[in-house]
């Protein structure tokens, strides 16, 4: 696995019970993976060589993130390397642009959207559509809202293009909430669907999970894991994929029907299935080991009614220790997932998963813990 970070350490976990040997290409051997993997290779992802190096002996290649150069990647499946996924699906994850266009052309439904040249160039596009204000994203590189903006004005829009890179504007889409389909297929087209959940996210970063998304209509529910499953034959996605999407609401504003439009995509196990860890017979990370080595995948039905995931950010406690005390006494069927990096405030150093039958009860749970855990709760 090419990437150090806590994809990488979950994804080893549940490679575990299954007897997987596992070599992981690391930026540093104190990464959240780096701690726990018995073969850590220490190098630049971004170097051919030093992937060509670690590739040897390796079955297959996969990853905890989509920043590998694309030409690299075709440079290990002409040496002969299983890349899964591969370049030609995974440059999909990693260019907007070309996410848009590929998308549009499946017919898959999507926000408006342009590739722009200069804060001008944004104006026009605003005026083509709603007006201001409009999304502008980098085509590649961004993540948790970085490389996003929301624009108001073509004076706000100097920023983005500093940076020299091509720039995608995109309507500033007036959503209900936000969703996400996860589904998992293998090289001989099997293929699995997690129910869809509502993904909750504060200032551009995923805060809590709600599997299954409340009070879905079941319709739609189908459409959005039939719609990620097409993206994923289309594409030729090997291994799990995450379609974040927006739900919008139809007809005249009142509410009697929704729609959905794709918003992201990722090829690797996501935020948005952590959950799978406690509340699914079969956890996102185990189906895309299973995936990736072309093995039968796993049910992904959920155990539970209700599971909901919180993520814990770095806040007042470099020791967590004392707040365990207190988590696990106060909720011993509490789950956490902590990912040995050092804490930093805002920083993603966990998760907690909650479950059970009573949805009020199960978010106040996961709210608490992972509160406690960063330091805002304190009783």
């Amino acid at each position: 696995m090419v990437g150090g970070g806590q994809l990488a350490r979950m994804t080893h976990e549940a490679g575990i019970p299954l007897g997987v040997k596992f070599k992981l290409l690391s930026d540093a051997p104190t990464d959240s993976a780096a701690q726990v993997a018995g073969d850590v290779v220490v190098g630049d992802y971004r170097d051919l060589d030093t992937l060509r190096r670690f590739a040897q002996g390796c079955d297959v290649i996969t990853f905890d993130h989509e920043h590998v150069p694309t030409e690299h990647l075709h440079a290990l499946e002409a040496d002969g390397i299983p890349v899964r996924p591969g370049p030609r699906a995974l440059v999909h994850a990693q260019d907007k642009g070309v996410m848009r266009a590929r998308l549009t052309e499946i017919g898959a439904p999507c926000p408006r959207h342009r590739i722009v040249s200069d804060p001008a160039d944004v104006a026009r596009f605003a005026a083509e559509g709603e007006g201001f204000p409009v999304v502008l994203k980098t085509v590649r590189g961004g993540y948790d809202g970085k490389g996003v903006w929301i624009v108001r004005s073509a004076a706000d829009a100097v920023e983005p293009f500093r940076a020299g890179v091509p720039v995608l504007a995109e309507e500033k889409v007036a959503f209900a909430r936000e969703l996400a389909a996860n589904v998992v297929r293998s090289p001989h087209g099997q293929a699995v669907a997690y129910p869809v959940v509502e993904s909750i996210q504060v200032d551009g970063v995923c805060d809590t999970v709600i599997a299954p998304a409340p009070g879905l209509d079941p319709k739609l529910s189908t459409h959005a894991q039939q719609l990620a499953l097409k993206i994923a034959e289309e594409l030729d996605v090997i291994g799990h994929l995450a379609v974040e999407l927006f739900e919008v609401r139809t007809g005249d504003g009142s509410g009697d029907g929704t729609k959905v439009l794709v918003n992201e995509l990722a090829m690797r196990p996501h935020n948005s299935g952590h959950w799978t860890q406690d509340g699914a017979i079969t956890s996102q990370f185990a189906n895309h080991v299973r995936a990736v080595l072309d093995l039968p995948l796993g049910d992904p039905r959920p155990r539970v009614r209700w599971t909901v995931m919180a993520n814990v950010l770095g806040g007042d406690y470099p020791d967590m220790y004392a707040a365990y005390l207190h988590c696990m006494a106060r909720d011993p069927g509490l789950k956490i997932h902590m990912y040995g990096k050092d804490v930093k405030p805002g920083r993603k150093v966990g998760h907690v998963n909650t479950y059970g039958d009573d949805l009020a009860d199960v978010r106040e749970r996961a709210s608490h813990a992972a509160g406690y855990l960063r330091g805002t709760i304190t009783e």
